[in-house]
């Protein structure tokens, strides 16, 4: 199994990434400010402008260290990718069940039942945790119509279909999840989903927090030797890492979401730590986004009973294992791809 290393990120936005022997240097200016010992780290994550020397890109590339550029305000903007090692029959298994119609609605039905299946036990955990606090009958009405859309999912053999009952799935989901946050309801209100840009604050944490997924499951897949642009769900498109998203979807609810709610109702992060722009963005501030991805880090040491395996591992390390499983189905040696159903 995989180890859980640490994840650099880089935040002050002249910050310069350089390589000194087999250690990653950080400097402002001509003035070094850090320095790394890079077989110890998985990722960097870097919210600067300045960049990286090509030498430390080079050596990232080759030990699988994921480098990852931002802008300031946590726009993603590339990723470093070296010579590719991926397993090229696994990768013809992947292409030819992308271009399969049939096979490809296979495995985005999994994903959707995923994501399906996590989003019901958001709220269901909800009603068990804070009975006297949530609006009960109507999250669990809103769990009903999601447990009773598994088993049409489950059938549904068709491409277009299986999206639409996706859609109806998540907008009774988030019709309750503004239930759900029990602090700072003022501030941080949720009135539905809005993206490209965020218009309220949470919606600002949400899509930073899928941003992050989206790149783990993008170092996981092609970690297994999978093609992370050559989606099921997701149909290619250029320069969208299809398949992340696809793999992403059914660790929304249980992981991304559950992991916001809890950064507001806990007050970790507060309405000064955001910040409205003229086009009226919501973003993170420069502590505000210190503060989330601090969190986000030790929420990945957090420690689980993955459902399928039965054993004990970090949760940061759940997106690795699902992209280990969805490899291990594309070989032919799993019958179905296993879904991440938490609970």
């Amino acid at each position: 199994m995989r180890h859980l290393l640490n994840t650099l990120f880089v935040l002050t936005a002249d910050s310069y990434l350089s390589l000194d022997g087999e250690t990653v240097v950080i400097s402002r200016g001509r003035t070094e400010t850090a320095r790394f010992a890079l077989h110890t780290l998985e990722g960097i994550l870097c919210f600067t402008y300045a960049g990286a020397s090509p030498a430390l890109m080079g050596a990232c590339a080759q030990r699988g260290v994921d480098l990852c550029f931002f802008s300031p305000q946590g726009r993603f903007l590339a990723r470093t990718t070296g010579e590719e090692r991926g397993n090229v029959l696994l990768r013809q298994a992947q292409y030819r069940c992308s271009d399969n119609m049939e096979e490809s609605c296979r495995f985005a039905r999994c994903f959707i039942l995923g994501k399906v299946y996590n989003s019901r036990w958001v709220l269901e955990r909800a009603t068990r945790d804070h009975p006297q606090r949530v609006p009960v009958e109507k999250l669990k009405a809103l769990s009903s119509q999601l447990a009773s859309a598994l088993p049409v999912i489950r059938t549904c053999q068709e491409a277009g279909r299986l999206l639409g009952l996706e859609g109806e799935a998540a907008q009774a989901y988030f019709d309750g999840f503004g239930s759900l946050i029990l602090r700072q309801e003022k501030d941080f209100a949720f009135r539905g989903r809005s993206r490209r840009p965020p218009l309220d604050s949470i919606n600002a944490l949400l899509s930073f927090a899928y941003t992050l997924l989206a790149r783990d499951c993008a170092a996981a897949l092609e970690g297994v030797g999978l093609d992370p642009y050559v989606g099921f769900l997701h149909r290619p498109r250029p320069g969208r890492t299809s398949l992340a998203l696809d793999l992403m979807e059914e660790l929304r609810p249980s992981y991304a979401d559950r992991f916001v709610l809890s950064l507001v109702n806990q007050s970790i992060l507060r309405p000064s730590h955001l910040e409205k722009q003229e086009n009226g963005a919501v973003l993170l501030t420069d502590e505000g986004r210190r503060i989330f991805l601090g969190a986000w880090q030790k929420k990945k040491q957090e420690q689980l009973t993955h459902p399928f395996l039965g054993e004990k591992i970090p949760w940061g390390l759940v997106p690795y294992v699902q992209a280990l499983l969805l490899a291990r189905t594309l070989r032919g040696d799993l019958e179905e791809y296993p879904p991440f159903f938490w609970k």
